[in-house]
């Protein structure tokens, strides 16, 4: 008879991993909502560079998972690689903190962060697959509370770290504001991984066979010397905005190599599951392209052309700091995620939930509202500045289409890729996210304004019409998907099809306590 690991329920494993990624992703948002307007209000770049930077910056962020998750998967394991990117992007942060206005400062810190994030996402989330693998009926809504605590985090730090730049700029000088707020997000990182050291037990039955054989010393330096290199390249695609194209577009034409090389060598049983993941991962480069208009577009526009005085039947509210817009975004994920939740489990249990190929239809149909939203507001501009409330909406129908899009991402790629790819597909699902990262940058500058003009009457239709074109687009996104079920319905039948033919090991849980 083997002897079996004490049971350890799915919600105690999952708490775990959801703490430490909530403290990641407050590091993380804390950094974003100010990166744009850092560079161009502090180290003098226009609004077009600016946004290129962090366009070039976001996509190697989300490019490296796809090393980290091969690393988690081969070489240190996936819990000891995860709180080694937790440490790493600690260190970013905290290099963020010197209060330099160099721009090699900045490079070199966004390239520990690169790095740091490659060793940190893929396994987190694969960590959650692992957590309810076989268990299909909670999937959806586990990969859409994890999508909150992404959003409990930035919820917090993108009102704080605005604030705390304005709070300790007005007293010690606008160079201490800006590094302390940084700082604060190298200090969310380090609750996190004292927050992991305390129920850590918790996920010692949830592992890669790595996690469980000592790390050789050889290969301990091996991985450190290559990360070194990787920031050094990094600064240097970050300063020539010339090599960050060519990465990004070559690393496109990468992972569709590796998705058709995975589809032909799969055994034939893979494969429907394989290309369905190869659509719905086309489907969410072209939803990214809108997410990333937050820290550019829509960031500058709130810089200049929003009212940042919350009204409500002529009472004033409060004001908010242009960069805190951006959490509306967060605070609508946290609002209606447990409402999307429900809805999964309930329609679950009478056999009637979507797929998630529909949600991505439906999620496309919701971005296009939102930034319609942005657009007609125009309509109701005061001097050139519309009401924070067009804000609240547009975020709104925005962040329902996000979680309708990117909170099932995770999910599509646990449900439809062998769990022998698991670590590397989810890192190849977030280097298609950094390509559209980069792509969003580039049509952020369709909006881009000259330095000297500051009148909001001649900056709002520039953005309008950006943003009116957006949600002509996401209209278009919606056409094809819905002209896309009823393939994704055929590949997701023979897909079942062969999973029935060879289930998946069952879940470890208090409720199903096996021994044999």
């Amino acid at each position: 008879m083997a002897t079996q690991n004490p049971p350890v329920s799915q919600t105690r494993s999952f708490s775990t991993v959801f703490l430490i990624e909530m403290w990641e992703r407050f590091g993380f948002y804390g950094m974003q909502v100010l990166m744009v307007t850092y560079m161009m209000k502090k180290l003098g770049f226009v609004d077009s560079r600016a946004n290129l930077v962090w366009g070039a910056a976001a996509a190697l962020i989300y490019a490296t998972p796809a090393i980290g998750g091969w690393i988690g998967d081969k070489l240190l394991g996936t819990r000891r690689t995860m709180v080694l990117g937790a440490v790493v992007l600690a260190l970013g942060y905290a290099m963020l903190w010197i209060p330099s206005s160099n721009p090699t400062l900045l490079y070199s810190a966004l390239g520990v962060i690169v790095v740091g994030n490659g060793f940190f996402k893929p396994n987190a989330g694969n960590l959650v697959r692992k957590i309810y693998e076989g268990d299909d009926t909670k999937i959806d809504s586990a990969f859409t509370i994890y999508y909150m605590a992404v959003n409990v985090g930035s919820m917090i730090s993108m009102t704080a770290t605005p604030w705390i730049r304005d709070y300790v700029a007005a007293r010690y000088g606008d160079n201490w504001g800006w590094h302390t707020a940084f700082g604060a997000c190298a200090i969310g990182l380090l609750l996190g991984l004292i927050n992991y050291s305390l129920m850590h037990r918790t996920l010692a039955h949830i592992s890669s066979p790595s996690d469980n054989r000592p790390v050789k010393a050889t290969r301990a330096l091996a991985l450190l010397g290559a990360s070194l290199v990787l920031v050094l390249l990094v600064t240097f695609i970050l300063q020539s905005l010339l090599a960050a194209k060519i990465c990004v577009y070559l690393a496109g034409v990468v992972i569709l190599g590796i998705f058709v090389h995975l589809i032909r060598s799969a055994d034939k049983t893979e494969r429907a599951g394989l290309v369905a993941a190869l659509v719905l991962t086309v489907q969410t480069i072209f939803f990214f392209i809108f997410y990333a208009q937050m820290a550019t577009s829509l960031n500058l526009f709130a810089q200049r052309n929003v009212d940042l005085s919350f009204d409500l039947f002529g009472l004033h509210l409060f004001n908010w700091i242009p960069e805190q817009y951006q959490n509306l975004n967060a605070i609508w994920i946290v609002l209606l995620s447990p409402v999307l939740v429900w809805i999964y489990n309930g329609l679950g249990q009478l056999g009637r939930n979507p797929s998630v190929a529909v949600k991505f239809a439906w999620g496309f149909g919701a971005v296009a509202a939102g930034f319609f939203m942005y657009g007609v507001g125009a309509v109701w501009a005061v001097n050139g500045q519309v009401s924070s409330w067009i804000m609240v909406w547009g975020y709104g129908l925005y962040s329902l289409g996000e979680l309708l899009v990117s909170g099932l991402g995770l999910a599509m790629i646990a449900r439809y890729v062998p769990a022998r790819m698991g670590g590397f597909m989810m890192g190849a699902y977030y280097v298609a996210v950094g390509i559209s990262q980069y792509l969003g940058s580039v049509v952020a500058n369709f909006a881009s304004i000259p330095t000297d003009i500051k009148d909001p009457l001649v900056s709002l239709p520039v953005y309008t019409a950006l943003f009116n074109k957006l949600g002509f687009a996401g209209v278009a996104c919606t056409a094809i998907a819905l002209a896309m079920l009823p393939l994704m319905k055929k590949l997701s039948s023979s897909h079942s099809d062969s999973v029935a033919n060879n289930p998946l090991p069952a879940v470890r849980s208090e409720e199903f306590n096996t021994q044999s």
